[in-house]
C-alpha cells in the first residue's frame, strides 16, 4: 500500500465530488467521485495516514460530503474525522453489508482477467491487492441510489 493512485485523477473540476471512505483498523479505502459519477480518484491507504490524506484530497477535489460506511470501525472513526479534521466534514453513513462482496465483481469489472487466467471461474480467483478502494466507490453508488430512490 503505496500512495501513488491507482488511477490518474481526471483534472478537477469545480463541480462538487463525493469522498467514500471505508474505514478499517489497518488499512482503508478511499474514492472520489462527481455527482456526474465520474471516477476522480480511488486508493488504498494505511489506516495511520487516512486524516493526512483526505486532508490532501480535500485541497485537491471540492469535496462537498463524505460517504463512510455503517459497520466494524465506523463509530471510532466518525468521531476522530470530527475531531481531527481542521474543517469536519458532513459525515453520511451507508449501509456497507455484502459490499465485500459485491467488490470483489466490481474487480473484475474494473480489471478483467487476462491469459489463462480468464479461464478459471471468478468465483475461484484470487484478487491480487486489498479491494477496500472499490468498497468505497461502491458505498458513494449506494448513497446516490439511496438519493434517486428517495426522490
Amino acid at each position: 500500500m503505496h500512495p501513488s493512485p491507482l488511477f490518474q485523477p481526471a483534472p478537477s473540476s469545480d463541480q462538487p465530488v463525493i469522498l467514500g471512505f471505508d474505514p478499517g483498523r489497518r488499512k482503508c479505502g478511499l474514492a472520489v467521485i462527481g455527482v456526474d459519477r465520474t471516477l476522480r480518484y480511488h486508493q488504498v491507504i494505511e489506516a495511520e495516514s487516512a486524516i493526512a490524506t483526505i486532508q490532501t484530497l480535500r485541497q485537491q477535489f471540492p469535496i462537498s460530503l463524505l460517504v463512510m460506511g455503517d459497520q466494524t470501525t465506523a463509530k471510532d472513526w466518525k468521531q476522530r474525522l470530527n475531531h481531527e479534521l481542521p474543517d469536519p466534514l458532513r459525515i453520511i453513513m451507508v449501509d456497507e453489508r455484502h459490499s465485500s462482496l459485491e467488490a470483489r465483481d466490481r474487480y473484475w469489472q474494473m480489471y478483467p482477467a487476462k491469459g489463462l487466467t480468464s479461464l478459471i471461474p471468478q468465483s475461484f480467483r484470487t484478487i491480487p491487492r486489498p479491494i477496500d478502494d472499490i468498497v468505497a466507490i461502491l458505498l458513494i453508488e449506494r448513497y446516490l441510489e439511496r438519493l434517486v430512490d428517495e426522490g
